[in-house]
């Protein structure tokens, strides 16, 4: 059965963020809060795991358009092709937000991932509780949102009820109170010009 902690989403605890944090270093996958909706997610070095998230979501990982989590804006050049000055505003301007930025891979991103692919989304939320846990692993979560089967709900919001789906499948789930119900801004950067590919919550700041 997974682990269920409940977490301070200002300020969660060091011990908590740790448990977490050694979960993901032997493989594990977990659910989490982000500043948008729920997230499903590990450790970006570990295949396996890798592997799980994209079963669990149906997918074959090559083909699956999954995102980074960083801490701040520089873990992002470990995994990204050299920024031009207007991307890099962008994103300093915009991040930590609900946004997900597309950019050119390069080729630190585990192959799994990459595939045919030369893009990969970098997101960094606005959540202590994500970020924590990335600034302590050392390294990028691999992140998906979580979707209900729900036909008029497509994000589930209550930390206790995605517990109850998922207690068998995952490791752990973190209760960081209620999700929201939309998910991040998606903005295309690898083309000379920046577009929105999908409009979340709020637009960006150009």
């Amino acid at each position: 059965m997974a682990l269920f902690l409940r977490m301070h989403p200002e300020n969660p605890s060091e011990r908590h963020i740790n448990q977490i944090v050694d979960i993901l270093k032997n493989g594990g996958v977990i659910i989490y809060p982000t500043d948008t909706v729920y997230g499903i997610g590990c450790d970006i070095t570990k295949q396996k795991a890798i592997e799980k998230v994209a079963l669990i979501k149906g997918i074959r990982p090559e083909k699956a358009n999954f995102s980074f989590i960083c801490y701040d804006l520089s873990h992002i050049s470990d995994f990204t092709k050299p920024l031009n000055n207007t991307i890099f505003k962008l994103m300093k301007r915009n991040l930590p937000g609900p946004f997900t930025f597309i950019l050119e891979a390069n080729n630190n991103v585990p192959k799994i991932l990459k595939a045919n692919r030369k893009s990969i989304g970098i997101r960094v939320p606005n959540n202590n509780i994500i970020r924590e846990i990335v600034k302590n692993l050392g390294n990028p979560i691999l992140t998906s949102s979580l979707k209900t089967n729900d036909e008029i709900i497509e994000y589930n919001t209550d930390p206790e009820l995605i517990f109850e789906e998922y207690e068998n499948i995952v490791d752990a789930v973190i209760d960081g109170g209620y999700g929201g119900l939309t998910a991040s801004t998606i903005i295309d950067c690898t083309n000379s010009e920046p577009e929105i590919i999908r409009l979340g919550s709020i637009e960006p700041e150009f």
